[in-house]
């Protein structure tokens, strides 16, 4: 038995998650990606909206990203070879969306960014 969801109604299974953060946009973005991606494998998914709170986190930009997961601005810098003020303003964010990409997913949407864990 199975039910076929709609992208909203997707999207408001994964903000009801109290557990999770995500906003709206996030949500509904994540949603799309998730429908795309059984379109692109001809596979169904099931929803499982603490698997994917697991393997997926939003964040406001490229940069708070890279510093929560190198564990500062200094070492976010170091390893993208940039300044605090680079960082900051944005003009490190190609490299950041690279190092994602070529590591994991990167959902981008008006509002922010959604990661995959890796």
């Amino acid at each position: 038995m199975k039910i076929t969801l709609t992208t909203n109604q997707i999207a408001d299974y994964l903000k009801r998650d109290d557990n999770a953060a995500w906003s709206w946009a996030g949500a509904k973005a994540l949603a799309e990606y998730l429908e795309q991606y059984e379109q692109d494998n001809g596979e169904e998914l099931e929803l499982d909206v603490v698997a994917i709170r697991c393997d997926f986190s939003e964040y406001a930009s490229p940069q708070d990203w890279a510093v929560e997961y190198f564990g500062g601005i200094e070492k976010a810098c170091a390893e993208f070879d940039c300044t605090a003020d680079e960082l900051e303003s944005g003009d490190a964010d190609d490299k950041i969306r690279e190092h994602i990409q070529d590591n994991g997913q990167l959902i981008e949407f008006s509002g922010g960014i959604i990661v995959s864990s890796f």
